[in-house]
């Protein structure tokens, strides 16, 4: 092992964890395994049929992916596999195509998953994981709230039996409307019996096995596996009592055997169709799997790689494209029962891979009679757990741009569907982005009296020089903000005919590119024809090193100063004894105090 090389060993993890592999770890990997296997194999049907595709596409989806991200994958918990956003948005990418053949939905999905873990691939190998970043939290949220809302309503229609569709919340409803009167009464039974008892199991059986005495790890085995009762005990209902001859619709035949190798397609045109949808998925995915990883990853002081995150995540999704699947992404609430189960290592998917080609080869043909409303009742119990209105609250309170951000994502995907929905999300998170930080804050700042720091004059009591006027600049200036910090100072200096002296603090710059390098230039000149001179203090030594490659320090009218307060004392006495200041105090009260200007240990600020 450890002649291989580290550029090796960087892209297979596996040769890391695996060469600590023991007894132990294999005995905590199994039985976490079996209890992810469990609970996988109705939702990998079910998201397979919210996704509009055959039921074995779901378990075939379950299988190589996983085997795929134990090899390539960091994180030790993290459970590969379908889900029901990515399968939402690989229903509403498949629909716009129009198909009608099934071998061609099959075929469009399968190219879908292959180019979204090329896409994947791409970002890992060149580090491009950061993008991601871009896609902000609270709008995820946000999604992620409107697409379970959007995936409950969807499923309401084989709760009721009834033929209904549309990608929206206002044409689902309709639809719905429009054939309620076709409601089959068994069908409802069935459904709505299905959805209490899986919400039932959810919260209430496993306190009550706990209360009759199983010990814990055998109470949370028998109520993960509550949905399998729950599809055993609808298909045995419908087979006895022929429930399909009387108007229930059932999964019917699913394929026996292992996952069939198969091809994307080649045609140009379909990958155009099909780029846009598979980048927003791949962004989706990776953002919610990262942030599930990070999370379980922690909890155990280990760390991730979220590039190499990527290069598994799109080994997983290039495996489900040739064995018969679709897109596939890292699962939260699968995850954390792999977690809360004892995975100790990436192994924990395999063997759950192992389990669904053992029931993909062997369990299908009891799957014939399985009413499609139990699998609905499945897919709205575990989406409804994604439906978080409380975000909005939060971030109402914290930031209204997040708010409006949350709300407009919220809106526009229930009106107009997901990928419109994640687009403008997209969108906003990027213009909110270059709206902040093209408004930097910039403080003018003074000496707090008996220390050597300086905080903003309107929050705290400070004292100045009447020629002397400091900036501190709470960001990095590039392109979009380079003005707005010209028309910051010129704005002060002509209001103020007394001031001989500029200073940017820039304690808190990590970068200024050209635009704002040409911008720092043009306030020196401007400044040096007002006869002000520009003063830099507390300027990184990375930033320093650029500046130094630039004209703009030869040209300075004054000097770089390491520290703010050696500033203060060699400009603060314009005769030039160092140290005599000619102070002001300002004696603005506090308010709004934020953790840069706030200082609880200040008196002065009180």
């Amino acid at each position: 092992m450890d002649k291989i090389p580290q550029n090796v060993r960087r892209y297979l993890p596996i040769l890391d964890w695996g060469s600590k592999y023991d007894h132990d770890t294999f005995v905590s990997d199994l039985v976490a395994a079996v209890i992810v296997t469990i609970m996988l194999i109705p939702q990998s049907l079910a998201y397979a049929l919210l996704a509009g595709l055959p039921a074995e596409m779901g378990l075939y989806a379950s299988i190589l992916p996983l085997i795929a991200y134990a090899i390539f994958g960091t994180s030790r918990a993290l459970a590969v596999g379908p889900v029901a956003v990515v399968s939402l948005m690989t229903a509403a990418a498949i629909g716009d195509l129009n198909l009608t053949e099934p071998a061609q939905i099959a075929l469009a999905a399968g190219t879908l998953a292959f180019i979204s873990g090329v896409f994947l691939l791409v970002m890992g190998v060149f580090k491009l994981g950061f993008l991601a970043n871009f896609l902000s939290h609270p709008v995820i949220a946000g999604f992620i709230t409107a697409s379970g809302i959007l995936i409950a309503t969807s499923q309401l229609k084989h709760i009721l039996g009834i033929e209904a569709g549309g990608h929206s919340l206002i044409h689902i409803v309709e639809s719905l409307l429009a054939h309620l009167g076709d409601t089959n009464v068994i069908t409802l039974v069935i459904g709505v019996a299905a959805t209490a008892f899986l919400f039932w199991v959810r919260k209430g059986l496993k306190p009550l096995l706990l209360a009759q005495g199983l010990k814990p790890r055998m109470a949370d085995i028998l109520a993960k596996a509550g949905p399998v009762a729950a599809v055993a005990v609808t298909a045995l209902v419908s087979w006895v009592f022929a429930l399909d001859t009387r108007g229930v619709a059932i999964v019917g035949e699913v394929p026996m055997g292992l996952p069939p190798l198969t091809a994307p397609s080649l045609s140009l045109d379909l990958w155009g169709q099909l780029f846009g949808a598979a980048v927003l998925i791949s962004i989706i995915g990776f953002v919610e799997s990262v942030s599930v990883a990070q999370t379980l990853a922690a909890k155990k002081r280990q760390r991730i790689d979220p590039d190499q995150e990527l290069i598994g995540l799109g080994a997983s999704n290039v495996g489900a494209a040739l064995t018969g699947g679709y897109p596939v992404t890292g699962g939260f609430a699968r995850s954390v029962v792999n977690f809360d189960a004892g995975a100790e290592t990436p192994a924990a998917g395999a063997f759950t891979a192992v389990g669904i080609l053992l029931a993909a080869m062997f369990l299908t043909p009891l799957l014939y009679f399985l009413p499609k409303a139990t699998l609905a009742a499945t897919i709205i119990v575990a989406v409804l757990s994604l439906v978080d209105f409380s975000i909005l609250k939060k971030t109402w309170n914290y930031s209204r741009a997040d708010f409006a951000a949350v709300a407009a994502t919220i809106l526009l995907t229930l009106i107009f569907g997901v990928e419109v929905g994640v687009s403008v999300g997209v969108g906003i998170s990027i213009f909110l982005h270059l709206y902040k930080t093209s408004r930097p804050h910039v403080a003018e700042v003074g000496l707090v009296p008996g220390t050597e720091h300086f905080r903003n004059i309107k929050r705290h009591r400070v004292l100045t020089h009447p020629q002397m006027v400091t900036f501190r600049v709470d960001e990095s200036l590039y392109f979009a903000n380079a003005r707005f910090l010209e028309d910051y100072v010129y704005e002060r200096v002509t209001e103020d005919c007394g001031i001989k002296h500029v200073v940017l603090m820039c304690a808190a710059v990590n970068e200024i590119d050209t635009s704002a390098l040409e911008s720092l230039e043009e306030i020196n000149a401007r400044l040096k024809g007002m006869g002000i001179k520009l003063h830099l203090s507390e300027v990184k030594g990375p930033v320093m090193d650029r500046l130094r490659k630039s004209h703009l320090i030869d040209h300075l009218t004054g000097q770089v100063f390491l520290s703010q307060y050696a500033a203060m004392r060699a400009l603060g006495d314009v005769s030039g004894e160092a140290g005599s200041l000619d102070a002001h105090p300002h004696d603005a009260e506090p308010h709004d105090a934020d953790p840069q200007d706030a200082d609880p240990h200040n008196k002065a600020a009180e």
